[in-house]
């Protein structure tokens, strides 16, 4: 279970199988689904164009926000425990990996898609819940303390593989690889961070 990868005594089909379900399940858009459902519009055309949480919050429609940020993270949750019912404990590291990638560039809006942090909490909540809980706690504090969501979600994802190893769960590896590719994801974000004009959570810009 110290792979990032399945093990090989699964067979192709099914590690396959496993990708697939895990990618289709990531890549659906809910942020833009809820916000047409309630005729807030189209997604993409509000602040970022971005298809997360925050951004939906920048309709001023915290219920829809509230609705994306559970339904982002149920995404990636629901991904590991099909795996885990079909294979080993690595299956789901395997589908929470293809989860996020599913978030990050979903086939069905031309493979550009958000920026994964509800993802991310979803996988690692299914995966190993004690490390889950306190990553959601981390989010939650610097974002008290910060009020800028971007910068809560990268204090919370690059300490992701640290409270893995502290709860002695094998995914550490998965987590540097999920870190990274949120801090990547936020390179426009760090870079508003590091000229102080990154916006506040709740900002409509």
């Amino acid at each position: 279970m110290s792979y990032l990868m399945p093990a090989a005594t699964m067979p192709a089909h099914l590690l396959l199988l496993t990708a697939a379900m895990g990618y289709l399940l990531g890549s659906i858009p809910f942020g833009i689904l809820v916000t047409r459902a309630l005729g807030l519009g189209d997604l993409r055309q509000v602040g970022s164009g971005n298809i997360g949480a925050t951004n939906v919050l920048r309709t001023g429609n915290k219920a829809a926000a509230a609705a994306t940020l559970l339904l982002d993270g149920a995404k990636g949750a629901a991904a590991v425990l099909i795996a885990r019912l079909w294979g080993a404990e690595d299956a789901a590291q395997l589908a929470g990996l293809s989860a996020v990638l599913g978030h990050l560039f979903p086939v069905w809006l031309g493979f550009r898609g958000g920026k994964g942090v509800a993802t991310v909490l979803g996988v690692l909540l299914a995966l190993a819940w004690p490390a889950g809980i306190a990553v959601c706690a981390t989010w939650a504090a610097a974002a008290a303390l910060f009020r800028i969501s971007s910068l809560a979600a990268l204090v919370a994802v690059t300490l992701a593989p640290a409270w893995l190893l502290v709860f002695g769960h094998p995914a550490v590896a998965l987590g540097l690889v999920l870190a990274a590719l949120v801090v990547w994801r936020h390179a426009p974000n760090i870079a508003r961070l590091r000229a102080g004009t990154e916006p506040r959570i709740g900002a409509k810009g």
